[in-house]
Parts: C-alpha cells; sequence; structure tokens
C-alpha cells in the first residue's frame, strides 16, 4: 500500500486532483545513457574506436530565422530559413592512438596538409553521424533504442586535442566540433532514411 503512495507524488493532472490514472511520474531519459555511431569518418573501418571512446555528446539544436511583414498596424511574423547549430563530441584519446588515427584521417580527407590540396567535393569528406538514446540495457538484455538523431553533410569545423597536465588524473581528450547540413529524429529507435547499417558493432555506410 505504501508504494502506492508514489502515484501522488506529482502535480496532479485530473480535475478532482487525485485521478491516479492520469498521476504518476514518467520515466525519463537518463543523460548518460547514450551511444554515437560514425558511418564514413577517416579511411579505416570499422569506426567503433570512437564509439567505445565518446564522452561527451550535443544533442542537436535548430533554430529558425526570422521573416518579418509589416501590415497596416502590425507585424506578422514567420519562420525563416533555418539552421543546425554546431554540436560537439569529446572523446578519450587511447594509449593504442586509434581515436587520433581517425581523427587525423578525417581531417586529411577535408584537407591535405602537406600537399595544401582541398577535396573536389563535400561527399568526398562528409560523413554521418547518428546519435541513441537507450534504456540502459547490456549483455544478455540488448538495450532498448529510446530515441535516434540523424546528422547528414557532416564534416569537422574544429579539432582541440586539448592539454595535457601533471597536476591532474584525468585522461588525456579529443574535443571535436561537428557542424552538418540536416538531421532527422526518430522518437522509437531506427532512423527514417537511414544510412547506417548496424552488423555486429560494425559501422557501415549503406
Amino acid at each position: 500500500m505504501a508504494t502506492s503512495s508514489l502515484t501522488n507524488m506529482t502535480t496532479p493532472l485530473g480535475a478532482d486532483g487525485q485521478s491516479a490514472s492520469t498521476q504518476g511520474l514518467l520515466m525519463p531519459k537518463l543523460s548518460y545513457r547514450f551511444r554515437v555511431f560514425f558511418a564514413n569518418f577517416g579511411v579505416s573501418t570499422p569506426t567503433t574506436e570512437l564509439t567505445k571512446q565518446v564522452m561527451k555528446f550535443d544533442r542537436p539544436h535548430v533554430q529558425f530565422e526570422e521573416t518579418k511583414l509589416p501590415i497596416y498596424n502590425s507585424t506578422v511574423k514567420l519562420a525563416g530559413k533555418h539552421t543546425w547549430n554546431d554540436v560537439t563530441c569529446d572523446l578519450r584519446d587511447d594509449a593504442q592512438g586509434s581515436v587520433s588515427k581517425l581523427v587525423g584521417e578525417q581531417l586529411q580527407k577535408q584537407l591535405d596538409f602537406a600537399e595544401q590540396a582541398s577535396a573536389a567535393s563535400g561527399i568526398d569528406y562528409k560523413f554521418v553521424t547518428q546519435f541513441q538514446v537507450l534504456d540502459g540495457g547490456n549483455g544478455t538484455n540488448a538495450p532498448q533504442i529510446l530515441e535516434t538523431w540523424e546528422l547528414y553533410g557532416c564534416y569537422l569545423s574544429n579539432a582541440d586535442y586539448q592539454d595535457v597536465n601533471y597536476g591532474t588524473n584525468d585522461p588525456v581528450t579529443i574535443s571535436l566540433t561537428i557542424r552538418y547540413d540536416n538531421a532527422l529524429q526518430t522518437p522509437t529507435g531506427s532512423g527514417i532514411g537511414s544510412t547506417l547499417t548496424r552488423t555486429l558493432g560494425t559501422v557501415i555506410t549503406g
């Protein structure tokens, strides 16, 4: 009986303020249950090394410009063109150098620093990023995907190899700023029009 009292711990929604059928706290998505896949990142395959070393990832942020229509005594506001803001991904730099190698490969695809030659077109270096919110499952209990974001037309606008410090116990990290053209959200899992195929942890382009 004591457990049933938990249904009264949220905001009452019924007209009488007591309707248990409309009360009860919804389980939130937890910020530490997620994973990130990268397709066509760098030139080495597979690229699950990055997935295993992700520390932090920003969910997408979109904003719309404003179109104003002055009319008589007032102004009507319309949504104009939209912009997807950059996302940041922080990675642990592993001792084998797998992460820094892949980041270097991606940067080299965008610009050959030695020869000072750039890619002929965006398709030559752009990659796809897929971010998934998970339910906490693992091992024999496979994780369930609660939300998927797919970011298309990605490239690195900034790669910060961070500092090292004798006075800390922190791992060495690399911070990536990812710029992209479009993003699609699927609340319950696999993306619409996904270009990613996942088999036994391997990420490949379709």
